[in-house]
């Protein structure tokens, strides 16, 4: 038979494994909180207390990787430039994605807006209580932490699978040129303001990996506004360009004279080919095939 002071003993032991246990739960509802709290480009913290189920995504990239994440079904309305994959094409638009329509976005109630770190209705959708996300990758590694950082808020176990597929894809399609190509001087034409993509930005540094030499240097960074008299003055052996930016190439002061023009080493790309190559997500694989068959084709 237990005496008075053993029960007391009992007791106070059992408060201590007591107070023990609810430490130790403390603890483990830090970290679950932890678990859900993802720090955007912007610089700031967003909490999720479990994986949103209605996205509204305003940037193509953005909504491609969540579809690449297997998350598709999860978005319920995006900006009026997604388009990829099909499937997308017949979700809500809410207009642009640097000025949407914050109405309609909000009528869409969604748990989660994702959008560049450029759009101007952030401030305006956190203050009527929706939580957004902004990403905007600029290079390689920006992508493949994008891929991650969304995996994370969505609960997507072994998101950085997706990054491995289009670093390998990439790596294959540079391994698939001929060392004739690798010494080519290219320029690539974003738009006709013209902005280039430089050696920082996600495209230069997919040209780089397929050997070719961009006349854009990263101390100009990733996406700069170019004089055409630059572009003259470094005289590319190819030029890239999408269809609407092809217009009057020959007819800018002094571009005749330039190699690439004389000898016709000017890859125009379709509207379809240019959305992919200028997207920084899931498709820079397709990017880089379609890259490496221009250079090849210029070659021959």
């Amino acid at each position: 038979m237990w005496r008075p002071v053993d029960c007391r003993v009992a007791f106070a032991m059992a408060a201590r494994w007591m107070g023990v246990l609810a430490t130790v739960l403390a603890l483990m509802g830090a970290v679950t909180a932890r678990a859900l709290q993802v720090t955007d480009d912007r610089g700031l913290t967003v909490s999720f207390n479990q994986p949103p189920q209605r996205i509204v995504s305003l940037l193509p990239s953005l909504t491609e990787t969540v579809c690449a994440l297997g998350q598709c079904a999860r978005l319920v309305g995006v900006d009026r430039n997604s388009d990829f994959p099909q499937s997308i094409k017949k979700l809500p638009q809410v207009g642009g994605g640097l000025d949407p329509n914050v109405e309609a976005i909000v009528a869409l109630r969604p748990d989660l807006v994702l959008m560049a770190t450029s759009s101007r209705v952030g401030e305006r959708l956190q203050s009527l209580g929706i939580k957004v996300v902004a990403l905007e990758p600029r290079s390689h590694a920006d992508v493949r932490r994008v891929i991650e950082t969304l995996g994370l808020v969505l609960g997507v176990p072994d998101a950085g699978r997706v990054w491995r597929v289009i670093d390998a894809a990439v790596t294959a399609a540079a391994q698939s040129l001929p060392a004739n190509v690798k010494e080519m001087r290219v320029y690539f034409e974003v738009n006709s303001g013209p902005y280039a993509a430089g050696e920082r930005s996600f495209i230069g540094e997919t040209l780089t990996r397929l050997g070719a030499k961009n006349i854009v240097p990263a101390s100009l960074g990733p996406f700069p506004m170019i004089n055409p008299e630059y572009v003259v003055r470094a005289n590319p052996d190819v030029i890239m360009v999408s269809a609407f930016g092809d217009v009057g190439l020959a007819a800018r002061p002094g571009w005749a004279a330039m190699r690439a023009i004389q000898f016709k080493r000017v890859c125009v790309f379709t509207k379809a080919q240019s959305d992919v190559l200028v997207r920084p997500g899931p498709r820079m694989a397709e990017g880089a095939r379609i890259m490496a068959q221009c250079l090849l084709d210029q070659a021959t």
